[in-house]
């Protein structure tokens, strides 16, 4: 059950079809019954990486028990291979020692006529052998995040600790752990290649601030967690960008920050809210602005406003004149330029998408603009973003 977005270089969804499940048909834990315990146990790790160093035997050695092979059964069958039943497989990880466990959307959801549908069943496999069913807490198809939970009676659990973005540097060493093709508890190193790339989410709003890595990850690594030298997350690898359809070392991460508002939030409401303001806009360059005498060399020129829209409410513009310059065709000018949000100023690694897509629906923003040559400040309320699922 691949899932992918079609393109000349197709990224794919890493999820993995339910015939390659086991990768030893059938043979990895379906004959034996889990091991028991009696007790919850929960393995505290600390100190990786602290002294520079990047140790990939000592992360998958301390971390690899606090990821999971993720089993999911679409469709009313009742296993993977029997009575019609639609599968698929991902990895995950542990978050904290009550059993919750963090995965892509895709992992456990899949889309059936527009519509997002849940697996029907979620088992999660731990490194041991234990196998234990999960129920869906909620899935954020915005930012392709799903947070699962467990029973940890019984369990040994090894948390993982979520890092933070603004950490991040090109060139700095990760390590990726999943079950790729259904090979359990795999591990593959690289460096982040790229930071801010923008990749497509399950609906039509894209996901910002990616990253990019050429740590190997293919189908069957969704959900997993994206590694620093401390062993941190600092991302869950989602796609892959390919020609084959195998990895090629252009894989991308969703960006440990929106991990993170996205698992609090399924936590507490079993939902995310992401705030709309319903412009399409075009983001700035020098040469541009020099062309279109904007004043400023950066911002977000408004090309369409959205009818009913909180930014028609709030009076937005879109130019009315169209124009090409250096190979970009049907540039709108004339109307709005938008170069700031609440006080922070736009620029191409923070673009107005970024900036809107970490406010909540309600929430007032102020958006500084400048039009006809002046700059003004109005302030729009928020709506809710459109559940429209991606073509």
């Amino acid at each position: 059950m691949r899932r992918a977005a079609a393109a000349a270089a197709a990224a794919l969804l890493l999820s993995l079809a339910a015939c390659d499940v086991n990768g030893d048909g059938g043979a990895n834990g379906e004959s034996a019954a889990p091991r028991k315990v009696t007790t919850t146990r929960v393995q505290v790790v600390e100190g990786l990486g602290k002294n520079g160093g990047f140790d990939p035997a000592a992360i998958y050695h301390r971390l690899s028990p606090g990821v999971v092979t993720i089993l999911s059964i679409f469709g009313g069958g009742t296993s993977l291979f029997e009575d019609g039943g639609e599968g698929g497989q991902g990895s995950g990880f542990v978050i904290d020692g009550d059993g919750y466990i963090a995965t892509n959307a895709h992992v456990v959801t899949t889309q059936r006529d527009s519509t997002t549908v849940r697996a029907d069943q979620v088992y999660i496999e731990f490194s041991d052998g234990n196998r234990v069913p999960a129920r869906i807490v909620g899935d954020d198809p915005n930012a392709d995040v799903a947070l699962l939970k467990v029973d940890p009676e019984g369990l040994s659990l090894t948390p993982l600790r979520l890092g933070e973005s603004a950490s991040l540097a090109v060139g700095d060493p990760v390590a990726a752990i999943g079950s790729p093709f259904g090979e359990r508890q795999s591990l593959t190193i690289g460096v982040i290649s790229a930071l801010d790339r923008t990749i497509q989410s399950l609906t039509r709003f894209a996901i910002g601030d990616a990253i990019q890595t050429d740590a190997a990850i293919n189908p069957g690594n969704s959900g997993g967690p994206l590694l620093d030298a401390e062993g941190r997350v600092i991302g869950i690898n989602a796609q892959i960008k390919s020609q084959s359809g195998g990895g090629e070392g252009v894989g991308f991460a969703i960006p440990v920050d929106a991990v993170r508002r996205s698992l609090h939030a399924l936590r507490d409401k079993g939902r995310v809210d992401y705030g709309y303001l319903g412009v399409e806009t075009l983001t700035v360059w020098p040469q541009l602005a020099e062309r279109l005498e904007l004043g400023v060399d950066r911002g977000a020129l408004v090309q369409k406003v959205v009818d009913g829209s909180p930014a028609e409410d709030a009076g937005l513009e879109a130019g009315d004149d169209v124009i090409s310059f250096q190979g970009q065709g049907d540039i709108a000018t004339g109307g709005d330029l938008i170069v700031g949000v609440n006080g922070m100023k736009l620029t191409r690694e923070h673009d107005l998408a970024d900036e809107i897509a970490v406010h909540s629906t309600g929430e007032h923003v102020r958006l500084t603009l400048i039009r006809d040559g002046d700059r003004r400040t109005i302030e729009v309320e928020l709506g809710k973003r459109p559940a429209r699922t991606a073509p």
